[in-house]
């Protein structure tokens, strides 16, 4: 079964602010982590789903009454009191297969997504994973083809580099820089950040804040959870519907609440994550 996309609301209009999240209950957003969408033999990251698992993995979610949208989307209608069946989706790295292979299936079920691009990388490859195999990233007109899809673009950084590990001036161009790069390229406001290979510590938590991000997305929970710091359920080839069931019960057992709005990450914590 799936859905008709004519149904699925539309993305929020440039300008519009995430609202901060409610107080009168608590907020575990379900968000999961994807990354390549294609047929392959060789993954010695865990990074890429078959077209063919990700529709069966979408039709799972929409036979519960579950529907996958974007981050911006989930939590603004999370702070409402809202969305209560919506999941995030999330594609890290901007591959070039988003567009080939992942945007058919989103529409097909119903659903939007976030695609965390590199600006800085724009038609490269991932030259930052030393085993391969390479892969082709998003060009510009792929960014506005996945925009006109109804896609929301986010910020990966510019060069996927571990943010925790960088001098002032690279982390600035890594976070605003980034930024205000998409925003030239797509005409939008790009209100989501995803760190790359999911590291955090309280510099780069407090960096993104201040570049003007509404929210910004991680990998595991941790002290700096925090709608600046999300974290999600990385997706694999591997997961089928017992699988994600599973991840479903298990979510808010291993996901504590989020606090109500964007709170600063205290001096000295730990740096965390690990992961793509």
């Amino acid at each position: 079964m799936s859905a008709d996309p004519a149904h699925a609301p539309a993305p929020a209009a440039p300008g519009t602010a995430t609202a901060s999240l409610p107080r009168h209950r608590p907020v575990r957003p379900w968000v999961l982590m994807y990354h390549s969408v294609a047929r392959h033999t060789e993954d010695p990251y865990d990074i890429t789903v078959s077209p063919g698992r990700l529709d069966r993995q979408l039709r799972w979610l929409r036979r519960r009454g579950l529907r996958g949208v974007g981050v911006a989307e989930l939590l603004r209608e999370r702070a409402a009191g809202r969305g209560a069946r919506l999941v995030g989706l999330t594609f890290d790295d901007g591959y070039a297969d988003f567009i080939e292979e992942a945007v058919p299936l989103l529409r097909h079920h119903g659903c939007t997504a976030t695609v965390f691009v590199l600006p800085g990388r724009l038609g490269g490859t991932n030259a930052w994973d030393p085993q391969g195999p390479r892969k082709p990233l998003l060009t510009e007109a792929g960014i506005r083809a996945a925009l006109g899809a109804g896609m929301e673009i986010g910020s990966h950084g510019m060069l996927h580099l571990d943010l925790t590990g960088t001098d002032d001036d690279t982390l600035r161009r890594e976070t605003e820089g980034s930024r205000l790069l998409l925003e030239e390229i797509t005409g939008r406001s790009v209100r989501g950040f995803c760190y790359p290979y999911g590291t955090i510590d309280h510099r780069a938590v407090g960096a993104v804040r201040a570049a003007g991000y509404e929210y910004a997305c991680a990998i595991d929970p941790g002290p700096l959870t925090s709608v600046h710091a999300l974290p999600r359920v990385h997706v694999g080839e591997s997961d089928d519907s017992l699988r994600l069931h599973a991840k479903r019960l298990l979510h808010p057992l291993r996901r504590r609440a989020l606090p109500s709005g964007p709170t600063a990450p205290a001096a000295g914590a730990p740096r965390t994550g690990a992961g793509r």
